[in-house]
């Protein structure tokens, strides 16, 4: 409900300058204590030293790789959004980068799991014609197949570092515990489709979820490429910080950093001012447990960070405005003022609203 509440209005016409001082103030605050506290109170003096000799052939790869992370991302929301019988949609490529782009710089003025990103994709479908049902259906599918490789990741990453089929070791805390977790939300996404709409808070909650789950499968059976980007999404980010490791000294070994990445991004669920810090110690203590050298891992993470988390905050702002742009062309062909360059709106709005009824 949530989602189509606001879908009905822009979600960052109520930014604040105060939210972006709490921003910038929470951001120097996390970097001084990561950079210069942290060091200090765990005796670690070549944490500056290595800030200043990063490999930047290393760097310049990872920049890449996050870049091919958000296209990745795109390329899933493409996929979700386009109609049953796969035809165009208005959410064409471009749109779909204005739209991921847009809603991660989003996500940096909103705390909780990125709910400010959420809050303007269910803007954009809503503006694009889709009907709240179908924003509803679109957005749970699309959360439910990016968010199966982070949760299938705990689970079978966990399980085969701590019974050594993985090697790289580790506490039952950091194994263990993270795949009961991500076993546990598999299990509860995967029976919310054997609940129908009804009454009830649980029913309320759990069935848009099973629909989510259904339209899912619709998409795997049809076979659709696209879906493609949920792997690339978390397959290149984490690349990117394995880049980030290499340029300041070694990578841990891989079921180690796919593992203490997703443990530590964990910490993204804090409500903390735009999710800032929490992900960057989060990924730091995993890593430091599963025995990574500290000031490495300090280092590798702050600058993981700033290609995945502040780099993308201008081309955000640009796709934003992109957007807005793109908004009101839609708007204007609705009105009758610019010819449609595809289909009419009733033949759009039908083939939305069968997807929604193949889904529920």
């Amino acid at each position: 409900m949530a989602v189509v509440d606001t879908a009905e209005r822009s979600p960052l016409g109520r930014v604040s300058p105060r939210q972006i001082v709490v921003l910038v103030v929470a951001s120097a605050v996390m970097v001084a204590g990561l950079v210069v506290i942290a060091p200090a109170l765990a005796d670690l003096p070549d944490v500056w030293s290595k800030l200043t000799t990063g490999h930047l052939g290393w760097l310049l790869f990872a920049l890449v790789l996050e870049a091919l992370s958000f296209v990745g991302h795109a390329i899933l929301f493409r996929a979700v959004s386009i109609d049953a019988d796969g035809d165009s949609s208005r959410i064409g490529l471009r749109a779909s980068t204005e739209i991921t782009l847009a809603g991660h710089a989003a996500t940096r003025l909103f705390a909780s799991a990125g709910a400010g990103g959420i809050a303007l994709t269910a803007w954009a479908l809503k503006k694009s014609g889709m009907e709240a049902r179908d924003v509803a259906a679109r957005m749970t599918t699309f959360m439910v197949l990016l968010y199966s490789v982070y949760m299938g990741s705990l689970l079978l990453g966990g399980l085969g570092l701590y019974t050594g089929v993985i090697p790289g070791g580790g506490s039952f805390a950091l194994t263990v515990v993270p795949a009961l977790f991500g076993g546990a939300v598999i299990a509860l996404v995967a029976s919310a489709q054997l609940v129908q709409p009804g009454e009830g808070r649980v029913r309320r909650w759990l069935a848009p979820v099973g629909a989510g789950v259904r339209g899912a499968r619709h998409l795997l059976r049809r076979g659709n490429a696209g879906l493609a980007g949920a792997l690339m999404w978390w397959a290149f980010d984490i690349a990117c910080l394995w880049a980030c490791f290499e340029a300041f000294g070694d990578s841990p070994a891989v079921g180690v950093l796919v593992v203490g990445y997703f443990v530590g991004t964990l910490a993204n669920t804090l409500p903390l001012p735009g999710g800032v810090g929490g992900v960057d110690a989060g990924m730091i203590g995993a890593f430091v447990a599963f025995g990574a050298d500290p000031s490495t891992a300090i280092v590798a993470v702050l600058a993981y960070r700033f290609f995945a988390f502040w780099l993308p905050i201008a081309p955000g702002a640009v796709a934003f405005a992109t957007l807005r742009r793109t908004v009101s062309r839609w708007e204007a062909e609705d009105a009758g003022e610019l010819p449609r360059p595809s289909r009419s709106a009733r033949e759009r709005t039908t083939r939305t609203s069968g997807l929604c009824h193949q889904y529920s």
